[in-house]
């Protein structure tokens, strides 16, 4: 018994037939109240079970578990602590016996919380007691009571009132049911003692809210619900019962899966089954048989009367399958074919979707044998759908006792089923000659006469091959293997067949062997390629011998004596015939002279077709071992005089004379390009010796203007990578020009790809290119001189000013130095175009003349505004000034402003003066102009356009400035408010006990203590911190650590999470700031607040006013280095404005 302070005590008579007894407490209140006590219960079947001998008892307080036994004396055999848990879940302990590993044995659950701990008691030898810890169960729900139903299911009740059904092996939570209208009765009261006055601790109270250990109960398989109104009864259902349930609500492709699960022994919670596992089937195959015949039935009733044809197909669908299925998997075919398909027969439609569900199981081999009946609606339904291919592969799956021989083949040679016709032959009547003979009937004439096969035709042909493929391997055609008493048999019949001198019903005038020539006119390779892998599986017996010999000799008298044959397919004959004789077992002979015969034929000079094809046969023939049939010297000769330079490749290297195959790459027209490879792997591949090497290495270099005009670029990696010493040689002998300066350009050109640091020449060298490419392409000269190195700027100089490219020699001078004497050239450049527009008269070449001129003015302001930063004022307007007084010039020689060009020259002046203004200060410009002859003198009109025009400048620049300065602020104070009010939030704790002890904080008396809330709502005692090493001293002020979102960082990088202290246990919890910095928190916070809130640029903006005083004064009034063709500031995040003040004046 247990008294309301949670004290188990054990009471025992001692005066019979008096009314006296000893109590004596097992465990004291003062070590943790008991909530729960469980004994050990047996069946009558289990009494005798050694271990119930011990009187076993189980007992749960709040932090640990035990197992007593109370006979013969009083003895804890197991202590189990649990740690801390949820305070307010129930412990629970549940005993049952159970089979494990052979034996049956006790298992307590006990549970507290979420996960449910197995512990297996046994008794060993010596009589002690033994636990062992099982497989947990975690869940995702608190539990308040734990039953077992049976030894493999448990019945869980959840807080919320919700059963769930577990198997205990698979752990699988099997039904889900909602209980709450049984209003179950609690025994809250008992456990807070309301009736002796509450005398129990908190914790025990608070288990008691959830506590409800009498108000369930189990007993037979049964469990009882106490109500406050009524008992409920729970138990399972038996498995008839289950099926019967699922067939009440006309489920029934669900209650043949649930019965089948019950025949396979893969269901859970199965009651009502007992014996062996033969009984158990035979049981349930029973009920099965029951079901499908229901089934059947109901199918056909259910059937739509009217309607379209498809929606009755679909029906059926649905149905037929699963009833085949469920047959064949009880292998009862005797009901499928007859009961059912008796049933099936009723509904046309029905039927047929029954016979094409046969189908798959056919062609698996799971189904092979088929009554005659259901045998010749198969075949007479897939007929008459036009089905033909599908009943030919069922065909070769099927015992063929089941067809009538004489209709199938009938019937597969009018649809061309030949693949069905061979089988039924060959499995039928043992008889593998006569489909050959009918397919040569009809592949032979058109072969003969020299047509070209129909593609029906081509598809006989290379059955055949496959069918005498098979035959004389031994594998039955098409899928299996041939018995092998038969492969003997089968293969002789099949030789003799195909040697025939002459076939059954051929005419007088037949050619010899006319089996074999018909193969050989319709594929000769592949007729070859199977005798080839038949003489491979050949024993070296007499006979074998003899058929190899004969077949050999037949090939040869067809082949050789007659002239229809191609030298494609004659090569073919003498390569199978080499390889046979390259074998070193070989035992066939072939007359030398034939090859000599062959040799001429492929090399015949006189014949120029098929020259590619031929080539092609003879090196095949030499690569299968044929160069043994030959005279070396001779072939090379024959080889040469036919132009088959793969030929010679092949000898010469035999002889390792790899430098005579160069002449046969270059002289190759086909295969030319390859040359390089072969020249570079050769002279970088191991394997060949230094005298090897070397004759390659000076033949490539005497042919060296040939692969040059062959492929420059490719010829100049040659060079740079093994011919680096003789660049220069090669250069000085080098007599055409153009091909000097193709190939210069590949060598020294980095746009090339080559690389640069193989070649090291004079610079000498890359000014001869930049002369030769100054005068064969021109045009690319600038492009060029901005990528080559290694070339002296005062020659270059000379050399483009030789050749008058202006832009070249300007760029030089710039990266000279020399920034005058490059505007200069420009500046001369742009001016001769200016005079030849004010002087050309002829309109037509006027808008190509000012798109010149306008190109020549951009990059003269390009070559301005790049060197205009590192000069002085006076060497600015050194710049600036003349190319200003260029472009007026014409205006003002014109005297019009009428002139058709005037406007397009204002437009080039005005791009002119926005962009010195940003060097050159305004007054200057305007003091500069006004100080002109022409314009001082009253001619302000000409230029008030481009005065206008500075001034609407400046007013824009100015405008845009104070805009953007006040965009700067606006968006400075927003981030800065935004942030202030994510600093100053309020944090809400997620619990009201501390997240280390589990006790409340409103509960605890010790005034002094401190409560730590931190932003991510955990909460803690500062005591509890203090213990677990969370507060550190910094700056003479503590700072803490979350202890649990530190605990559970598992990479080893600790985020600290500081907050503020909450005075009082009782307090509210206000929140205080200590000091103004930002902790990591807060830091990442602002980040995310400033990414989800982000503007355009407006973080970039930010971050550069971040970095000080200095960047501040001088970052937003910079001035643009760049293109001006920039992307757009809204995809830039590092835009900056490029603006600038209005320069001083200078006195």
């Amino acid at each position: 018994m247990r008294t309301p302070q949670g004290q188990p005590f054990c009471t025992s008579r001692r005066v019979m037939g008096v009314r006296t007894c000893e109590s004596r407490c097992l465990f004291s209140g003062s070590k943790g109240e008991v909530c729960c006590i469980e004994p050990l219960h047996a069946k009558v079947e289990l009494r005798d079970h050694p271990i119930t001998q011990y009187s076993l008892l189980a007992m749960a307080s709040l932090t640990k578990i035990l197992v007593i036994g109370l006979k013969p004396s009083l003895k804890v055999w197991m202590t189990f602590p649990y740690g801390r848990m949820d305070p307010s879940s129930v412990p629970l302990l549940a005993w049952h016996f159970v089979a494990v590993q052979n034996s049956v044995n006790p298992m307590l659950a006990f549970c507290r919380g979420d996960v449910v701990h197995f512990l297996l008691v046994k008794r060993d030898d010596t009589g002690a007691i033994h636990v062992t810890k099982q497989r947990q169960l975690h869940l995702h729900y608190d539990l308040i009571n734990f039953t077992w139903i049976n030894s493999r299911t448990a019945v869980l009740l959840d807080s919320v009132e919700k059963l769930h059904v577990i198997d205990r092996q698979t752990q699988e939570e099997l039904e889900t049911i909602e209980i709450s209208e049984v209003q179950l009765v609690y025994n809250s009261s008992h456990f807070k003692s309301l009736a002796t006055g509450g005398n129990v601790s908190e914790a025990l109270a608070l288990v008691g809210e959830k506590a409800c250990y009498q108000s369930i109960s189990s007993c037979g398989g049964q469990i009882f619900y106490l109500g406050t109104k009524s008992v409920h009864v729970m138990t399972l259902r038996s498995w008839r019962e289950r099926v019967d349930h699922l067939l009440k609500q006309e489920r029934l492709t669900d209650a043949l899966a649930l019965a089948w699960s019950f025949y396979e022994g893969k269901a859970k919670a199965v009651v009502g089954l007992s014996g062996d596992t033969s009984k158990r089937k035979a049981i349930i195959a029973d009920r099965m048989v029951e079901i499908l015949l229901h089934y059947a039935d109901r199918t056909l009733k259910k059937c739509p009367d009217q309607g379209k044809i498809q929606v009755m197909e679909q029906h059926f669908q649905d149905v037929v399958p699963v009833i085949v299925d469920y047959c064949l998997l009880l292998q009862r075919t005797d009901l499928l074919f007859n009961q059912i398909y008796d049933k099936m027969s009723e509904n046309s439609v029905a039927k047929g979707i029954f016979l094409e569900c046969l189908e798959p199981y056919i062609l698996s081999d799971k189904l092979m044998g088929i009554t005659p009946q259901v045998m010749k609606d198969l075949l007479l339904h897939f007929q008459d759908k036009n089905r033909l291919e599908n009943l030919e592969a069922c065909i070769v799956h099927m015992d063929i006792t089941s067809l009538d021989i004489q209709q199938v083949v009938l019937l597969c040679w009018e649809n061309h089923l030949y693949d069905a016709m061979i089988y039924v032959y060959n499995s039928g009547m043992n008889d593998f000659i006569s489909p050959m003979e009918k397919l040569f009937k009809v592949i032979a004439p058109p072969l003969n006469a020299g047509k070209s096969l129909t593609d029906e035709q081509v598809v006989m042909g290379n059955k055949l091959l496959v069918y005498i493929s098979c035959c004389l391997a031994g594998r039955a055609y098409p899928l299996g293997d041939i018995p092998e008493d038969l492969v003997p048999l089968v293969k002789n019949q099949v030789f003799e067949f195909l040697i025939r001198l002459h076939s059954t019903e051929g005419s007088v005038d037949e050619e010899v062997y006319p089996y074999v020539r018909t193969l050989l006119h319709f594929d000769t390779r592949e007729f070859l390629n199977v005798l080839a892998l038949t003489f491979e599986d050949f024993k070296n017996d007499k006979q074998a011998v003899e058929y190899q010999q004969r077949i050999v000799d037949i090939l040869l008298k067809v082949m050789v004596e007659n002239s229809d044959f191609t030298p494609s397919q004659v090569g073919c004959l003498f390569t199978f015939l080499a390889r046979q004789l390259a074998k070193p077992n070989n035992t066939l002979f072939v007359n030398r002279t034939l090859f000599d015969q062959v040799l001429e034929f492929l090399c015949s000079p006189d014949d120029d077709s098929r020259h590619s094809e031929r080539q092609q046969v003879l090196l095949e023939l030499l690569q299968a071992g044929g160069i043994v049939q030959f005279e070396e010297s001779r072939l090379i000769q024959m080889a040469e005089k036919a132009e088959f330079y793969q030929i010679c490749e092949f000898m010469y290297e035999r002889e390792l004379r790899y430098d005579k195959i160069i002449d046969c790459y270059l002289r190759d027209p086909v295969r030319k390009e390859e040359v390089f490879n072969y020249i570079h792997n050769i002279l970088s591949m191991p394997g060949y010796s230094t005298e090897e090497k070397q004759s390659v290495w000076q033949k490539a270099l005497e042919h060296i203007e040939e692969l040059l005009l062959l492929s420059p670029c490719k010829a100049a990696d040659l060079v740079a990578i093994h011919f680096s010493e003789q660049i220069e040689t090669i250069i000085t002998n080098l007599q055409d020009q153009f091909l000097l300066f193709q190939f210069l350009r590949s060598l020294l050109d980095p746009r090339e790809g080559i690389n640069q640091d193989l070649i090291h020449l004079p610079p000498s060298i890359s000014e001869q290119f930049i002369e030769l490419l100054c005068q064969y392409s021109p045009g690319q000269v600038l492009e060029t001189l901005k990528v080559l190195e290694y070339c002296r700027l005062e020659e270059t100089i000379q050399i483009t000013q030789k050749h008058q490219l202006h832009e070249a020699s300007s760029y030089l001078l710039e990266k000279k130095g020399d920034i005058h004497g490059a505007f200069l050239v420009m500046l001369e450049r742009l001016q001769s175009k200016l005079l030849m527009l004010t002087q050309d008269d002829e309109s037509s070449a006027e808008l190509t003349l000012l798109e010149n001129i306008e190109d020549t003015l951009m990059k003269t302001i390009a070559l301005c505004q790049r060197n205009s930063h590192n000069l002085d004022q006076q060497q600015r307007e050194a710049l600036w000034f003349p190319l200003l007084e260029a472009m007026m010039s014409p205006q003002k020689l014109s005297g019009s402003s009428q002139c058709r060009y005037s406007e397009s020259l204002k437009s080039l002046t005005m791009q002119v003066l926005n962009n010195m203004a940003a060097f050159i200060a305004l007054p200057s410009i305007l003091q500069r102009i006004l100080q002109d002859p022409v314009y001082g003198k009253g001619k302000l009109g000409e230029i008030q356009g481009l005065v206008l025009g500075m001034l609407d400048t400046f007013n824009y620049e100015q405008t845009l400035l104070e805009t953007t300065t006040n965009l700067l602020n606006h968006d400075l104070h927003w981030s800065l408010c935004n942030l202030r009010a994510s600093v100053t939030r309020g944090l809400t704790p997620k619990q009201d006990y501390c997240c280390i002890c589990l006790q409340q904080y409103k509960r605890r008396q010790e005034t002094a203590d401190e409560i730590i809330v931190f932003s991510c709502g955990h909460l803690y005692h500062s005591l509890c911190l203090l213990s677990k090493e969370c507060g550190t001293v910094t700056k003479g002020q503590m700072r803490w650590m979350c202890y649990k979102c530190n605990s559970s960082n598992k990479g080893g990088k600790l985020s600290e999470n500081f907050s503020e202290l909450k005075k009082g246990s009782g307090a509210p919890l206000a929140q205080t700031s200590s000091e103004s910095l930002l902790d990591p928190q807060q830091i990442q916070a602002f980040d995310q607040l400033c990414r989800l809130n982000r503007g355009t640029s407006r973080l970039a903006l930010l971050t550069e006013l971040s970095r000080g005083h200095s960047s501040e004064k001088h970052g937003l009034l910079s001035v643009s280095h760049g293109d001006p063709t920039t992307s757009s500031v809204f995809q830039n995040e590092n835009f900056q404005l490029h603006l600038a003040p209005p320069p001083q004046a200078e006195d």
